[in-house]
């Protein structure tokens, strides 16, 4: 893989020992691409903090380079900085620092940090000990004020000390070189990788994508629509659109791709196939 592209894949904490033990072995598998970094997801308000480590701890168990998200949801600073000494101990090298969602029941009056702060923090008492990544918003964050207040907000992540971002997935392609030409006019000079979600339910992608704010074009929900519940027609039209849209972002520029494989092997590897992106 050169050097200019960065390839990652995303896994969340399995909750169960058979779910872990299948995670395990889709690590293996698209390890075979040499990506840069598999990464884990941490639940609303911290909810899988110690599956989160443990999956992390397996992962980097296989020689796979991991970076486990982390956000502050509900916890004192106490708790944080123990669990990043725990990632350092254990060589982590990269963190995933995010804001992170509020979980079910959390009253309004409950702690939330925002991930500029995370990051500061992280600055603050660990220096240049770890990468850091934060989250971008090519069609901006549902909980944003406007367009330019989040990409002045993403630039404060910036300034904190972030070293790259990796956005939320997207499917029209012009939504995501729009933005980092805005990002790029604010001041805005590392990288932004594009999130990756390959298609293989239309129900659960458009439940997923209306909670997060990912737009799904109306032709493209249509034609979803079209097919009802023939799987294999729905997989084969979402192996062509992704194919389409990760060939489009890279002959244009984009750094790299992140891809939210949902604990899969597939579609992720036959879409890498279909890119060219098998390892050497």
């Amino acid at each position: 893989m050169s050097d200019e592209f960065r390839l990652s894949f995303e896994f969340f904490p399995p909750k169960t020992d058979q779910g872990r033990t299948n995670l395990m072995q889709v690590a293996q598998e698209l390890s075979q691409f040499q990506p840069e970094f598999f990464s884990v997801t941490y639940g609303a308000g911290g909810s899988t903090r110690d599956n989160t480590k443990n999956i992390v701890q397996a992962l980097m168990d296989l020689g796979l380079s991991v970076a486990p998200h982390l956000s502050f949801g509900g916890d004192e600073e106490p708790t944080i900085l123990k669990l990043l000494h725990e990632y350092q101990n254990m060589g982590v090298q990269r963190i995933v620092a995010l804001r992170g969602d509020r979980p079910s029941g959390m009253g309004g009056g409950s702690q939330m940090v925002y991930a500029n702060q995370l990051v500061a923090f992280i600055r603050q008492h660990f220096g240049d000990k770890f990468h850091l990544e934060v989250a971008a918003y090519p069609e901006i964050h549902p909980e944003a004020d406007s367009y330019d207040h989040d990409i002045r907000y993403l630039k404060g992540k910036f300034s904190a000390g972030a070293n790259s971002a990796i956005t939320q997935y997207f499917f029209n392609p012009d939504a995501y070189f729009y933005f980092v030409e805005q990002c790029t006019r604010a001041g805005i000079h590392q990288s932004i990788v594009p999130g990756i979600m390959p298609i293989t339910n239309f129900k659960n992608l458009s439940r997923f994508s209306d909670n997060c704010g990912a737009e799904i074009p109306r032709w493209v929900r249509k034609r979803l629509a079209a097919y009802g519940e023939d799987l294999e027609s729905i997989k084969a039209f979402g192996l062509n659109l992704i194919s389409e849209l990760c060939e489009t972002l890279l002959d244009n520029g984009a750094p790299g791709l992140h891809f939210y494989t949902m604990n899969q092997t597939e579609p992720t590897a036959t879409l890498l196939h279909n890119l060219g992106l098998d390892s050497e």
